[in-house]
């Protein structure tokens, strides 16, 4: 791309000094398109997932232009985490302008040159992405890790936004006590981000996937006993991520994932496919100190290198081009403090559907410091299907029960519903590929009332109550 852009970041850094570590002779390859890439001393994978700093000894954001690196911003000690605008014309990136300053989300312009802060908080502010409707969302370091928020980007929509309860202002995304970190914002408009499995007590990196106003928060496929992280969207609409040492993707058809017959490295994700349909990676192959940035075209049997620095790890490339927005999410929050969850069959389950109907559900939350809280039970109908009212925007999970009470089977880990979230899923961990019956479950043949679960009211409803329909 030789138009006004590289004339003038051309014309911006002539002068600057080389960086110190030189490339190595022939380490570099032109791609055939620009990008941006983050350099650093030392990149730390998955220190994220526990709240830690990816880039230790600072980090600064490279423009790369025909295998050439340049600083993308004068003027910052630390810079990380690029975003390009749909129409390219802008890079939201996590900066510091000092060495002592927490990381915060500026805004680059790339016609003048010009720098804006777009949100100042208290804490660090990082990997920012930008969403369709003139919003964002990025990672905010809270005490117990890192939170995914979203705020307007400071460039008013050219259209209404589209449901006042999902916004407007900061608004938090995600609601439990552990890390959660964005990894990119899919086609559909929904923002796939990492976290442990289970969500919100476990520690193997796994993927997620969640709403623009916070609601509908699920596991992109079921788990699979390895860590899965660094993931990116394909035109095809495959999600491809790293496991590490190797890759595998997510094919919207099928409920499990696929490997992928990658070169041997260890991949820190965020894979980029350019028009000819190669793939720009990060990747340390055997024997290598630092990850370099890798083409590769699916099928052959080797990594060509496009850029290399010695002393650094390169990681996070982004192709500076234009790209179609994701799909603007059509918000159904209502004004609530609550949520209404209705689960279609609680007997069925990925790890084995169970042989007896639960008498009972029991619903637990976390109080601000962790600590579990029992909500209440309810009851459930003799088809397996309940009907309850929980609280908003915390940590929630649920436990079936038989008539003694004991626990026939317990929800790994937590998720959360939003105010005014109306959900209903088809049982315990089943998985998105699963279909339900085409019938109405019987707790709603019984009532239309959900029973309260959201410890503003002392409960219990009897399974004879469902079924005579006298719950409140």
């Amino acid at each position: 791309m030789r138009g006004p852009l590289f004339l003038f970041l051309a014309a911006l850094y002539a002068g600057i000094p080389a960086p110190s570590r030189a490339l190595p002779p022939g380490t570099a390859a032109p791609l055939g398109a620009d990008f941006i890439v983050t350099a650093a001393p030392v990149y730390v994978p998955l220190a994220e997932m526990h709240g830690r700093e990816r880039f230790p000894h600072g980090a600064q954001l490279l423009l790369v232009h025909d295998g050439k690196a340049t600083p993308l911003v004068a003027g910052f000690a630390e810079t990380a985490d690029a975003d390009i605008s749909f129409d390219a014309k802008r890079v939201l990136f996590a900066g510091k302008r000092t060495t002592g300053d927490p990381w915060q989300i500026w805004e680059l312009t790339l016609q003048d040159g010009s720098v804006r802060n777009v949100i100042q908080t208290e804490g660090d502010a990082e990997r920012p992405f930008y969403l369709p409707g003139g919003r964002m969302v990025w990672a905010q370091r809270t005490a117990s890790g890192f939170r995914i928020e979203s705020a307007p980007d400071g460039h008013p929509p050219k259209v209404p936004f589209l449901n006042p309860t999902a916004g407007p202002g900061i608004l938090p995304l995600t609601y439990i006590q552990t890390s959660t970190f964005p990894a990119t914002i899919l086609a559909d408009g929904r923002i796939l981000f990492e976290s442990g499995y289970p969500l919100g007590e476990g520690a193997t990196p796994e993927l997620y996937v969640v709403y623009a106003d916070g609601s509908g928060v699920r596991a992109l496929r079921p788990f699979q006993g390895r860590a899965r992280w660094g993931g990116s969207e394909l035109a095809s609409g495959d999600v491809v991520f790293t496991q590490g040492s190797s890759l595998a993707r997510f094919t919207s058809s099928l409920l499990q994932q696929t490997p992928i017959a990658a070169p041997h490295a260890e991949y820190a994700g965020a894979i980029q496919e350019t028009a000819s349909g190669a793939w720009l990676l990060s990747a340390r192959r055997t024997g290598e100190a630092h990850d370099a940035i890798d083409r590769w075209i699916p099928g052959a049997a080797a990594l060509e290198t496009v850029l290399a620095q010695r002393g650094d790890d390169l990681v996070e490339p982004v192709l500076l081009a234009p790209r179609t927005p994701p799909r603007r999410f059509p918000s159904d929050l209502h004004p609530w403090k609550y949520a209404n969850l209705l689960a279609l069959d609680s007997r069925l389950s990925l790890e084995g559907n169970l042989k007896q109907t639960p008498a009972s559900v029991r619903l637990e939350t976390q109080d601000p410091n962790g600590r579990v809280q029992v909500n209440g039970t309810a009851p459930v109908a003799p088809d397996g299907s309940f009907f309850v009212k929980v609280p908003e925007n915390r940590p929630i999970r649920f436990l079936v029960l038989d008539r003694n009470g004991a626990v026939l089977r317990r929800e790994r880990g937590w998720f959360w519903s939003r105010g005014g979230e109306q959900r209903a899923c088809i049982g315990c961990h089943t998985g998105p590929a699963l279909s339900p019956e085409n019938r109405t479950p019987e707790v709603l043949l019984r009532t239309t009332t959900p029973v309260d679960l959201t410890g503003d009211s002392p409960l219990t409803a009897t399974r004879t109550d469902v079924q005579k329909g006298n719950t409140r």
